[in-house]
């Protein structure tokens, strides 16, 4: 199906809870690090556990710099803007 639809990316991990908390009047931001691309990649080497296991490290790194770097940024904004 994906295929079909030229899609780049396949994100599989943000339904329900996206729509759980729309309704919710929630706001709600995903952060989706990519492992392997052998699922659509045709003739691309098959991933191992081991390829994902150290991209996922690095991917845990990068998600820990973003935190550190964009949660401040929130608290200011909350700070200047919503109060």
């Amino acid at each position: 199906m994906f295929r079909s639809w030229k899609a780049d990316v396949i994100n599989m991990s943000t339904v329900p809870e996206v729509n759980l908390a729309r309704e919710k009047k929630m706001h709600y931001a995903a952060i989706a690090m990519s492992t392997d691309y052998d699922c659509w990649r045709e003739g691309e080497e098959s991933v191992t556990w081991e390829t994902i296991v150290t991209t996922m490290k690095k991917n845990a790194a990068n998600v820990i710099k973003l935190f550190l770097e964009v949660i401040p940024k929130i608290a200011v904004y909350e700070d200047v803007c919503i109060k």
